[in-house]
């Protein structure tokens, strides 16, 4: 497929660069190619119309090695905009490659654009997806995996395999439908059943081979429930979760809410047979189950009986599942000091953001919203109003740090923040159906979570050593969870609900972290192929 003028001039500058890179020893260039189309689907026994990059659903797996650069050139043959986001991948100073409405301008019908992205100082397993329209209920996902260098100590021996798991609730519907009825102020029923990478129940496996041990990289890159995923007679040790190498704690079964990335070890323990593999829902009824099967090279006979039970509806086991999920402080990250040498415990609070997710109506329709603003996107990326200083586009402070108690209502909302301040995010949901964050640009530290108002006295039970630091969390039912985050990348970031539908109608908002210095060492400039749209129409990036 040809390239335009301008995105071949950047093929070539970047291709150069690459050269160049390995020539003196910089950090490595890798490319990718996409086609992105729409083509039939039949994941749930019926067709639908799905999306595709290179003919895959679901996608190709992007695998890189910390601080590489990653090259992603994108056409889009799909009859709409489109643009694809990058979950976990935090876009060190560069936001205009985040790939949301909110940054970056979409790629028109038969257009392309090369996405650059630096995996800086990342480790870990993560997901890419489609973030306009509804196109995430369609496909156009993948799984993302980076790597720790050659030198940098890893807590566990290799694994015999590495594979990508990615589940989810899926719809018979195609997107376009979901999101007509969305358009029109309703609310999505329950969805039809759960994936596993792209295929119904019975549809996927994995092969093992007697004694040797493999790590999955489970993602739920589903469109609003949590999943607890299980494999028959066999218990997974839990190594990482989104960048973060956690203590080893081992588990029959595990918790997987919507936006949310494990990494499990499981040996091929069991009498050479085959065993089921299931995903089920939680906090849902009816419940909705999905499997598929691992197995054996040596094995003597397929699955038999039922798959094996997994936990329903009860919030208690999911919360205390998710308290024993902490740091190993003693294991290297991306780099090779502990990541217990940031004692985040000891760092003062800047400031303290409480913000609470509300259902409602507005003019008639179905809306949600953040302390009482339902999001619209601006006629503008933000962040290219920003950067051009467009007035007009959206105001800093539009969303209020705390609750208002009052009714939803339309806003365009920017929470505006310092660079370099150390904050508190308690995310408050006062609704009966469990909730899951997630932040670009950023992984938090999830410092406590219980039911109930959270109050100053909640900060008691914080914990302050060794909890997780990862990019998305699930706040339960008539609960709190509490983050902290050191705002260290500058940039317009996402800050939204996983719960795909919520997130459409307007539970989102986006964080301003903001600097007055106009260093790269702070903020780089906007790329040379930025594309340019609504009110920064005819502006100029940088000359080539």
């Amino acid at each position: 497929m040809p390239l335009n003028g301008a995105e071949g001039a950047i093929w070539a500058l970047l291709c150069l660069a690459a050269l160049f890179s390995m020539a003196v020893a910089e950090d490595p260039y890798r490319f990718f190619e996409w086609n992105v189309t729409y083509g039939d689907i039949y994941p749930l026994g019926v067709r639908q119309k799905g999306i595709l990059i290179n003919g895959q659903f679901p996608g190709p797996d992007i695998h890189s090695v910390t601080n590489d650069n990653l090259i992603i050139n994108v056409f889009n043959s799909l009859d709409e905009p489109f643009l694809l986001s990058w979950n976990g991948i935090q876009q060190r100073r560069n936001s205009f490659e985040d790939g949301v409405y909110g940054t970056t301008c979409p790629i028109p019908p038969g257009k392309n654009f090369t996405y650059i992205l630096q995996v800086k100082d990342q480790i870990g397993s993560f997901y890419y997806f489609p973030s306009l329209a509804f196109h995430k209920a369609a496909g156009g996902f993948g799984g993302i995996r980076i790597l720790s260098r050659p030198r940098i100590p890893v807590p566990f021996p290799d694994p015999a395999g590495d594979y990508t798991v990615l589940i989810g609730d899926w719809y018979k519907a195609n997107h376009t439908t979901l999101k007509a009825h969305l358009d029109r102020g309703k609310k999505l029923p329950l969805p039809d059943g759960i994936l596993i990478n792209g295929r119904g129940p019975g549809g996927f496996s994995l092969n093992f081979e007697q004694g040797k041990t493999y790590r999955l990289r489970i993602s739920n890159i589903g469109l609003q429930n949590s999943l607890n995923f299980r494999i028959q007679n066999h218990k997974m040790k839990l190594v990482e979760v989104e960048g973060t190498h956690t203590l080893q704690t081992t588990y029959s079964s595990l918790d997987v809410h919507v936006g949310q990335s494990y990494s499990v070890l499981v040996t091929a323990d069991q009498p050479g047979q085959d065993y089921y593999l299931v995903a089920s829902s939680r906090f849902t009824s009816p419940i909705l189950t999905t499997t598929g099967t691992v197995h054996y090279a040596n094995s003597a006979g397929k699955v038999s009986g039922p798959p094996p039970g997994g936990p329903t509806i009860q919030v208690d086991w999911s919360l205390n599942q998710a308290r024993s999920i902490r740091t190993n402080l003693t294991a290297s990250g991306p780099r090779p000091n502990p990541q217990g040498s940031y004692h985040y415990g000891l760092i003062n609070l800047t400031k303290t953001y409480v913000l609470q997710n509300s259902a409602g109506q507005v003019s008639g329709k179905q809306r949600y919203g953040v302390n009482s603003v339902s999001f619209v996107p601006a006629d503008t990326p933000l962040k290219l109003a920003d950067y051009f200083k467009i007035g007009g586009v959206f105001r800093v402070g539009s969303i209020s740090d705390r609750p208002t108690g009052g009714g939803l209502y339309l806003d365009t909302s920017v929470l505006g923040a310092d660079y370099r301040a150390f904050v508190e995010i308690v995310f408050q949901n006062n609704e009966d159906i469990i909730q899951s964050w997630h932040l670009d640009g950023y992984s938090f530290f999830v410092v406590g979570m219980d039911g109930g108002q959270w109050t100053t006295a909640s900060r008691n039970a914080y914990n302050l050593r060794d909890a997780v630091s990862r990019c998305t969390t699930q706040v339960y039912p008539k609960s709190w969870t509490a983050i902290y985050i050191p705002l260290d990348n500058v940039g317009m970031w996402n800050l939204r609900t996983e719960f795909w539908a919520r997130q459409y109608l307007g539970q989102q908002l986006y964080l301003r972290v903001y600097t007055s210095s106009t260093s790269i060492r702070d903020e780089y400039p906007i790329p040379r192929n930025a594309r340019l749209c609504g009110r920064a129409s005819g502006r100029r990036t940088r000359p080539l």
